[in-house]
């Protein structure tokens, strides 16, 4: 297995152009029991990095990744600085990725690419 880097991967959460951030106010809002899937699966993600792979996390095109806890779907990239950023979340209810539910993650990603990401505020 390849050797990672010593500093830890982080996992930071989208925000809108308001700070609000829609990943946040998506896991507060499921049951206790599938919070503690998406904060494991996050564990995972921190500690594997971008050799995680399924059931846990598969590729979805260019830099745009899936993390799968449970019934849930989170679309994520690796960003600079060690960082993977959560860009949308939401319940798997079919066996394909509903079309609207990609377009918002690739419009998310493309707008963390051309204007950054300040996980600091």
């Amino acid at each position: 297995m390849p050797e990672q880097s010593s500093s830890p991967w982080r996992v930071v959460f989208y925000k809108d152009s308001r700070g609000r951030s829609p990943i946040t106010e998506y896991l507060n809002a499921l049951p206790v029991a599938e919070q503690a899937a998406a904060l494991e699966a996050f564990r995972l993600l921190r500690e594997f990095g971008t050799l995680l792979g399924m059931p846990h996390a598969k590729h979805i095109s260019g830099k745009l990744w899936e993390l799968r806890p449970g019934p849930h779907r989170l679309f994520y990239f690796a960003y600079i600085g060690r960082r993977f950023v959560i860009l949308h979340a939401y319940r798997k209810q079919s066996q394909k990725t509903p079309p609207h539910e990609l377009d918002i993650a690739q419009r998310r990603l493309a707008q963390v690419m051309a204007e950054g990401f300040d996980d600091e505020g």
